[in-house]
């Protein structure tokens, strides 16, 4: 019988992966999969919440992508379920039967929401409910753990908050999910705004705001040596600028090595000496990466095989807890 704690995590099929997302995600689902029982997806039905924002081909295009990254970066198949979102109905019906216990204003104080909707001319309900359809992802399928970074702790505390209204009401059949969260190396930020995360949007990406996991080495070198900086030299981490602390910290999260090690070999304060080896650091991290997506990307057969054995492991748990939600609301 297998008595590790399961592990659910997931990334959208937008923008490109970045060296962020793989130090604050994929490199700990990577290193904690024995330790686990991973269930890793990816959510598509996320990527829909902004209609206009993405083209169904480009759509059918990423979910590959991302599926072929993930296997690239290091995720064993044969320790983990890695599926797609869409495949497994349970996910939008769960998600119906939890609206029916959430309190519209608990989705009205997530700030997420409040962010994006700004930006939009037109807001559709989809993005509104998306943390109830986070919250479904994760419930579904009993999950003990969920990785998230110090910025994302609101997402798991309204599942938790949906997940106990819930089990208030129906009795105790939704597991309460609890925080895993990478206190080194989870939060890097932008090249071009060191005060902001990392992200991958597509329009952020073309203005060296992050290394993609497949950028070329020359777009890798070109994208860190435009890093934003000041006239501040300071090398070590308590004391340097936003910008060269946010190129130690990833320096620090690829090689491992310590602060006093690290801050030992750029005391000269050349911080044009820290950006190239950076730089190095970075592409040689990702070659092998980069090598072995090609080959997966290529060969359709097998991506096929391990996305159909995926979602066959992940329906038979989400068909189980749907039994159990429907029977304790009475609809069976």
């Amino acid at each position: 019988m297998n008595n590790k704690k399961r592990v659910f995590s997931g990334v959208q099929p937008t923008g490109q992966l970045h060296i962020g997302n793989y130090i604050g995600a994929l490199s700990l689902w990577v290193e904690n999969q024995s330790k686990y029982d991973n269930i890793f997806c990816i959510v598509d039905l996320h990527a829909l919440t902004i209609p206009e924002s993405i083209e169904p081909q480009y759509l059918r295009k990423k979910v590959r992508e991302v599926a072929a990254l993930y296997l690239a970066c290091g995720i064993d198949p044969d320790k983990s379920t890695i599926f797609i979102q869409s495949d497994i109905p349970q996910h939008s019906e769960l998600t119906w039967l939890l609206n029916c216990v959430t309190p519209i204003g608990w989705l009205e104080r997530m700030t997420q929401f409040k962010s994006k909707s700004k930006k939009l001319n037109s807001v559709g309900t989809g993005l509104f409910d998306y943390p109830v359809l986070m919250a479904s992802d994760i419930l579904l399928y009993k999950t003990d753990l969920v990785p998230v970074g110090e910025d994302q702790k609101q997402h798991i505390e309204i599942t938790r908050d949906i997940a106990q209204r819930f089990n208030n009401l129906y009795g105790n059949v939704l597991k309460i999910p609890e925080e895993l969260i990478r206190k080194s190396g989870a939060r890097i930020m932008g090249f071009d705004d060191p005060e902001a995360k990392m992200s991958k949007s597509a329009d952020e990406m073309k203005n060296k705001h992050a290394v993609g996991l497949l950028d070329s080495p020359d777009e890798i070198r070109d994208t860190i040596m435009s890093a934003t900086t000041d006239s501040n030299r300071e090398t070590r981490f308590e004391h340097a600028s936003p910008g060269i602390k946010n190129m130690l910290t990833l320096y620090q999260a690829l090689t491992k090595q310590s602060r006093k090690e690290i801050e030992e070999h750029f005391s000269d304060g050349k911080y044009g000496k820290l950006k190239k080896e950076l730089a190095e650091v970075v592409i040689e991290t990702l070659k092998p990466i980069q090598q072995k997506y090609n080959r997966i990307i290529n060969d359709n057969s097998y991506l096929d095989q391990i996305l159909n054995d995926g979602k066959e492991r992940a329906a038979e748990t989400a068909e189980n807890t749907m039994n159990e939600v429907k029977k304790s609301m009475g609809l069976k």
